[in-house]
């Protein structure tokens, strides 16, 4: 029952009982004999007999009757205000019945105040148009970033850094409109491929507008520059980082939204890298050490800023990709199939432009840094040749990469300083490898250490000095040189020098033999390797017996044919 109801109800009540009362009046007419079931004969003394007096009064019930219409009239006007009311508010009963608490206390604040109070409506905002990242590019307008840039470059005329922080804000004011919700780059990021990627947000950009920034971006020093990226690069951290939802060292969840300028601080990161790639190598040594950099979940961005500067020297990327990417393919923790596929992705990618093969062979040392160092070299090496049981999907990519970055990582000048350092480091971990007992790995391994033989002199005093404790893969390489003499001493840059170095080892295998500290396996090695030791020297002994033959030979050719010109122009010396 809802209150107009129970209001209702008590005028009738109130209406029914003055009623009865006038009726009770008018049937007495102003006598009423009184009656005593029982009454006691000898009442106690003193007492008072009851008084009917006062209501043969006519003026006892005016009172009465008075104070009844007051309360009917009341009643009444009660009654009429809240039909009123219920008029005026047609949704009233609603909210009582389906709002029990915001509808009860405005149903009853109604009552009591003799009205309504009517529930404000909230204007709905009008909804913002969703404007995209190619909506605000093709309004872009080259003659306008010219004119702005000039201004900058005249304004803060010695603060290239001042005048690249104007540039981004150039490009901020212009994306502002641009939402996170129209550009989702982490989800871009996760879901795109590295060739589709390359190009985000690049591509909606015009190319006058992109030619007059990166010949503005040229015009920059290099290190305002390198601190720009660095800058820029940091920001788009820190955007990740919200996006995550926790920030590290916080506890709460993170509710700060997005960057509206996310898109400025991409595409003029992305012209940075391209315009001027080589400061991604003066920021390595940063990447490097600090974790935030190296994280399994910046890895997209990384790939991403690598991406950018191989479009603008492939060098660079290659460069960045095996100082930086391939060592995290080592680590546990970090290689797993998503990371293996991205960063082959990039690699695929560096390989596959035109002309690439020349391009990074020739630049294979940049200012005294190697684009395939050796311990590069070897995890590619490893990685390309793993153990049958070892082979994944990526196997494949690797093998499909592999000849390339191998012959970067061994090109260069074989007689210069810097290359004996590194032939001596590829011959390390390639003696390891070839000992491991894995046969892809072994013959890989041994080809390679052959190829460092035949660059250098000091590479067999090398081998000498690690020949025992790498017995194993020693025997294989002798036996290569065994098996493939013909090729191979042609390629030999000294055969004295490799004729001393078996003798060497002949010396090491008798005191091994004749110590009898090593066990059965080890002797078998030992009796193999002296086996094919006296095999090559006999074959260097005969080469040279060959040599001196022909030597004697040629000078007795020599001598006849002088002879016989004697013989044909006996006058000669005479008519002279």
């Amino acid at each position: 029952m809802d209150e107009n109801s129970a209001i209702i109800e008590a005028i009738l009540r109130e209406d029914g009982l003055a009623t009865n009362l006038n009726g009770h009046q008018s049937q007495d007419s102003g006598w009423k004999t009184v009656s005593y079931t029982k009454r006691r004969k000898n009442p106690p003394k003193n007492s008072v007999q009851p008084s009917l007096t006062a209501f043969h009064d006519s003026d006892v019930f005016r009172s009465v009757d008075q104070h009844s219409e007051d309360r009917l009239h009341r009643a009444r006007e009660a009654a009429a205000a809240a039909m009123a009311a219920a008029l005026q508010s047609p949704f009233r009963s609603k909210q009582h019945s389906y709002d029990d608490d915001s509808g009860a206390e405005s149903s009853a604040g109604a009552v009591e105040n003799g009205g309504a109070v009517e529930k404000k409506v909230k204007p709905k905002k009008p909804k913002k148009p969703k404007v995209s990242v190619g909506d605000v590019a093709s309004k872009m307008d080259a003659d306008d970033l010219a004119a702005f840039l000039l201004d900058i470059s005249a304004s803060y005329e010695t603060h290239h850094d001042i005048q690249l922080i104007r540039f981004a804000d150039y490009f901020g004011r212009a994306f502002a409109s641009v939402t996170a919700a129209q550009f989702p780059w982490v989800k871009i990021f996760k879901e795109s491929t590295v060739g589709k990627l390359i190009d985000v947000p690049l591509s909606h950009i015009p190319e006058a507008v992109y030619k007059t920034s990166v010949d503005w971006i040229n015009q920059r020093s290099f290190e305002a520059v390198a601190s720009f990226v660095l800058w820029l690069l940091d920001n788009i951290h820190a955007d990740l980082e919200i996006h995550q939802g926790t920030v590290k060292g916080s506890k709460k969840v993170s509710q700060q939204a997005p960057s509206k300028s996310q898109v400025a601080i991409f595409v003029v990161l992305a012209m940075s890298l391209r315009r001027k790639p080589e400061v991604l190598i003066s920021l390595l040594p940063i990447m490097k050490e600090n974790p935030k950099y190296q994280a399994q979940d910046k890895l997209p961005v990384t790939v991403w800023v690598i991406a950018q500067a191989s479009q603008g020297d492939l060098a660079v990327g290659l460069y960045m990709s095996t100082h930086m990417l391939l060592p995290m393919l080592g680590g546990k923790s970090s290689c797993n199939p998503q990371s293996r596929d991205l960063i082959l992705q990039l690699v695929e990618r560096i390989l596959s432009s035109p002309k690439a093969r020349s391009v990074l062979i020739n630049g294979a040392v940049r200012k005294g840094e190697r684009l395939v160092p050796p311990s590069a070299l070897e995890l590619l090496m490893r990685a390309t040749f793993p153990a049958s049981s070892a082979r994944v999907k990526a196997t494949e990519r690797f093998e499909a990469v592999y000849p390339t970055l191998k012959e970067v990582a061994l090109a260069g000048s074989s007689g210069s300083k810097a290359m004996k350092q590194v032939l001596l480091q590829i011959m390390k971990f390639s003696i390891k490898a070839a000992g491991e007992g894995i046969p892809d790995l072994s013959r890989e391994a041994v080809d390679i250490f052959t190829w460092c033989l035949n660059q250098n002199p000091d590479c067999y005093k090398q081998w000498d000095l690690i020949y025992l404790d790498n017995l194993e893969a020693s025997v294989l390489v002798l036996k290569k040189l065994s098996n493939e003499w013909k090729e191979l001493s042609a390629k030999t840059p000294s055969l004295e020098l490799l004729k001393d170095t078996l003798k060497s080892f002949q010396q090491k295998n008798e005191k091994e033999l004749s110590s009898g500290e090593h066990g059965a396996r080890h002797h078998a090695s030992l009796k193999d390797a002296d086996k094919y030791c006296k095999v090559i020297l006999g074959r260097l002994s005969r080469g040279h017996s060959c040599t001196i033959s022909k030597v004697f030979a040629s000078a007795a050719l020599a001598v006849g044919a002088a002879a016989g010109f004697a013989l044909l122009f006996p006058n000669l010396q005479s008519s002279d």
